[in-house]
């Protein structure tokens, strides 16, 4: 039987915890240490994914961490003056204004590098191939966005959506799940990233919330929670940790 969301998100800050950064990072180990807060929803949802279809939730923390990392790096990039200009995260001084800029960026440098590491733990490379892809569209997410972007959905499928993908994507490739069972949960995938980014809008009120109203923006968040539970039902696996992830990504409030 899966484990609860809690007991999963447990395993990771265990092994975060534990996660011993290159040595010759130095210094760098405490603004990097200090980047890694949040609700772990990223690396919760590969081990729910992983444990729904059976595998060790053990076997799965090196993806997890790794999806966790980039997470991480980009925040601590966007939270730089040259991008959003944040001094704040999460009720906290950002990364850059606690330890200055430079430090900062080659924090978050070094954050990514950790993540590729950990994906190329695995036998095969394909972990680390679907990161990188994610990354990839992450970062081209922010350049759209930089550019002022008027096509949210496009630009949220890069900027968040593709980190999400990977979530699920890289549990079932650390799992080995043959190819041709990958695509109806790449599609569940989408819709949870999707998911996240418009509740996140409506707590914010820009994005969907500014461009299709409050209430047409609850009805988005609605609509693909529900698609999202749809999504599970087709799937061979135990996803009842999954609609709890999913259940609770539609009303969070933070």
């Amino acid at each position: 039987m899966p484990r609860p969301a809690s007991d999963l998100r447990e395993l990771v800050e265990g092994y975060l915890a534990e996660l011993a950064f290159a040595p010759d990072l130095g210094s760098l180990e405490q603004p990097m240490r200090h980047a890694l807060g949040g609700k772990r929803v990223r690396p919760v949802l590969c081990l729910a994914t992983g444990d729904a279809l059976g595998a060790r939730a053990e076997d799965l923390l090196p993806a997890a961490a790794a999806v966790e990392l980039v997470h991480s790096f980009s925040l601590v990039h966007d939270d730089l003056p040259a991008l959003d200009d944040d001094r704040e995260r999460r009720g906290a001084p950002s990364v850059w204004a606690e330890y200055g800029e430079a430090p900062a960026i080659l924090a978050g440098d070094a954050l990514l590098v950790e993540a590729m590491r950990l994906a190329l733990t695995y036998p095969s490379g394909a972990v680390a191939r679907e990161l990188v892809d994610a990354t990839l569209a992450m970062i081209g997410g922010q350049q759209l966005d930089l550019e002022g972007s008027a096509q949210l959905d496009h630009l949220h499928a890069l900027k968040t959506g593709a980190l999400f993908r990977a979530s699920v994507m890289c549990a079932l490739l650390a799992a080995d799940v043959p190819v041709d069972e990958h695509p109806p949960w790449r599609m569940f995938a989408a819709d949870v990233g999707l998911l996240f980014q418009i509740v996140d809008d409506l707590l914010d009120g820009d994005g969907y919330a500014a461009s299709v109203g409050e209430d047409g923006a609850r009805r988005l968040a609605d609509e693909t929670a529900a698609r999202s539970r749809e999504r599970l039902e087709v799937l061979h696996a135990d996803t009842e940790v999954l609609e709890e992830i999913v259940n609770g990504l539609a009303v969070r409030t933070s």
